[in-house]
């Protein structure tokens, strides 16, 4: 009996899985492509706005190789907005890979909710206490008014600060410290759960990493990279994601 429950279990648990995976293969197909440092799918920043971010977003990876993305997307669809934005992070493998320093600033209009998620070799310098921060003071407040641009040009503003000067100078300035309430993110925790459960089998288990791999990349065409999913869509200048991978590290808020 205790044979067979166990094996019951396994069936279920692999059946469970299996859906997941075959779901977020093709949540992950409707990804938009890398076409530069801004993808703005809803349109909500003009093009002055834009010019201007994808200049300080230049400069940044040129100066310390650090490779910042902005993306307004059209929708969710249907996901929490932490799983969201690690997998197309990956998809864009964003960062230098050996270095794993590439931050994606993600806002999801729709559901009017904002992400940053970090890059593993950035976590300990834009950590989840200080994109918290960022998020509460400089960013959600003006996507709140409706300040799309505003909200997203002082977001980038405190990412670079912190990523690229001393903390004597980045402390200074009035949105690192908590002075305005911000509320939390509504959590969809079964996604998450799932989602964090299937990182871990593709972690402890080669097999199964190479099966989601599989599942991932088929139908997409292309190569797909070390972190199990696609190649990002390549700009006609050639922009691209340089192979960098996310852990999940960030904060996500809401407005």
């Amino acid at each position: 009996m205790r044979i067979r429950a166990s094996s019951t279990s396994i069936w279920l648990g692999s059946m469970v899985l299996l859906c997941l995976l075959f779901g977020a293969a093709s949540f992950a197909a409707n990804f938009p492509a890398l076409t530069g440092r801004v993808v703005d799918q809803k349109g909500v920043l003009a093009a002055p706005a834009v010019s201007q971010l994808e200049t300080k977003l230049a400069d940044l990876e040129i100066k310390s190789g650090i490779q910042l993305v902005v993306a307004v997307v059209s929708t969710l669809e249907g996901q929490a907005i932490e799983p969201y934005a690690n997998a197309l992070f990956r998809f864009w493998q964003l960062g230098e890979k050996s270095k794993n320093n590439g931050v994606l600033l993600l806002v999801a209009p729709n559901e009017k909710l904002v992400r940053i998620e970090v890059g593993y070799g950035l976590e300990g310098t834009l950590t989840d206490a200080l994109s918290k921060l960022i998020i509460t003071n400089a960013i959600a407040p003006r996507l709140k008014s409706g300040d799309f641009a505003g909200g997203i040009a002082r977001g980038v503003d405190d990412i670079v600060a912190v990523l690229t000067t001393a903390s004597s100078e980045w402390e200074k300035r009035p949105s690192f410290r908590l002075d305005s309430a911000a509320n939390s993110v509504p959590s969809n925790w079964i996604g998450i759960v799932a989602f964090v459960v299937v990182i871990a089998l593709m972690i402890i288990s080669p097999p199964f990493r190479w099966f989601v791999i599989l599942l991932l990349t088929k139908g997409r065409g292309g190569g797909s990279g070390p972190s199990g999913v696609g190649r990002s869509s390549k700009s006609g200048g050639g922009f691209g994601g340089r192979g960098g991978s996310s852990g999940g590290g960030g904060a996500s808020g809401n407005w």
